[in-house]
């Protein structure tokens, strides 16, 4: 077993695996769209951009985490192995990212203010990393309470 995670070959498999399965269901719902295939952070990534209007409401956090969970069961099956693939569409991964550092910066606004935790609303294990990074960065402390769909990051002073 691969402690390490896996190598960039089997990454850009991933990615490539996706994007066949993503461009299928493109085709299936009649949209248009471009594919990006990238790496980041050990992670295959596929882009979804362009295709207008029609694309634009798949960017949806609920509508793109289903594609995502959707296209990694595709390369799992393909695979044999876990995907660990990030999907974004239209640019909703840098708007959620944004809005979930909002959400950050209100909570601490919040501490600075007296109050001695915040609880956060629910979210990804993915947007819970970026959450746990940005408090960090911020001077704060960050903890997960809860299991499964309810699991919630609470902040904290340091």
């Amino acid at each position: 077993m691969n402690t390490t995670g896996p190598d960039l070959a089997a990454l850009e498999r991933e990615g490539d695996l996706a994007a066949d399965y993503i461009e299928g269901l493109l085709d299936i719902a009649d949209l248009d769209g471009d594919l990006d295939l990238g790496v980041k952070n050990g992670r295959a990534t596929v882009t979804v951009t362009g295709g207008g209007e029609d694309l634009n409401r798949l960017g949806t956090a609920q509508v793109v985490q289903a594609l995502q969970d959707l296209s990694r069961l595709a390369v799992q099956q393909q695979t044999g192995e876990f995907s660990r693939l990030l999907l974004d569409v239209g640019g909703s991964r840098e708007a959620r990212e944004a809005e979930l550092l909002r959400e950050v910066d209100a909570a601490i606004a919040q501490l600075a203010a007296g109050k001695d935790a915040v609880q956060l609303p629910s979210m990804s294990s993915y947007e819970r990393k970026l959450v746990h990074d940005y408090v960090a960065e911020r001077g704060y402390k960050s903890a997960s309470h809860g299991e499964g769909k309810a699991r919630r990051l609470v902040v904290t002073a340091a």
